[in-house]
Formats: C-alpha cells, sequence, structure tokens
C-alpha cells in the first residue's frame, strides 16, 4: 500500500506546555513544522479511516494531557482535505464541526 502524506493543523488556545504536547506527538509520529505554529506532518501506511481515527486519538490525548482553552483541527491525506473537528470539552473527544454537520 502506497504511504499516506499527512499534514495536520491545530488551533488551540491557552496550552499549557507546548513542548510536552509536541513530546507526545513526536513519539507517536508527527513531525513539527518548522516555522510554523501547530502544523504537523507524517506518513501513513494505514488505510485513509485507519489514519483519520489516529490523528484524532493521538491528538485528543495530547491536548489532555494538558490543560487548553479550546482547539480545533483540520487535516489533509495526501491533499485531499478533511472536515474541521473542535474539541468538546464535554465529550472529551473532537467532535465534527457544526458547520460541517450542517452541509
Amino acid at each position: 500500500m502506497e504511504k499516506l502524506e499527512v499534514l495536520v493543523l491545530l488551533d488551540v488556545s491557552s496550552l499549557e506546555d507546548k513542548e510536552k504536547f509536541e513530546k507526545h506527538l513526536k513519539k507517536e509520529g508527527f513531525n513539527v513544522v518548522e516555522e510554523e505554529a501547530f502544523v504537523y506532518t507524517a506518513q501513513s501506511s494505514t488505510t485513509t479511516f485507519s489514519t483519520k481515527a489516529y490523528i484524532l486519538e493521538v491528538f485528543r490525548k495530547g491536548l489532555q494531557k494538558n490543560s487548553f482553552k479550546d482547539a480545533n483541527l483540520i487535516f489533509l491525506l495526501n491533499e485531499t482535505p478533511y472536515p474541521a473537528y473542535y474539541y468538546d470539552h464535554d465529550t472529551n473527544d473532537f467532535e465534527l464541526s457544526k458547520e460541517e454537520e450542517s452541509k
């Protein structure tokens, strides 16, 4: 199977410890894009469905190891954009953005 190129953009406010967060991401196979705030790359050899689930899980766990006000996440797999997600503090998970649900 061909490897997927992954690009993740995170919009997070009031993150307590960026270094701790990015250390978690690096351990899980994500690289920081230099000179970009909260932009990460990776490669995946699994299906797009599995890769999407993995991204959401890794970023959820990384955020839960910190305190933060709010977070939004978008990502591309092989330059194909996927819907935006927001972190819901009530469910402690990423949820599909309300704008995406109404389409």
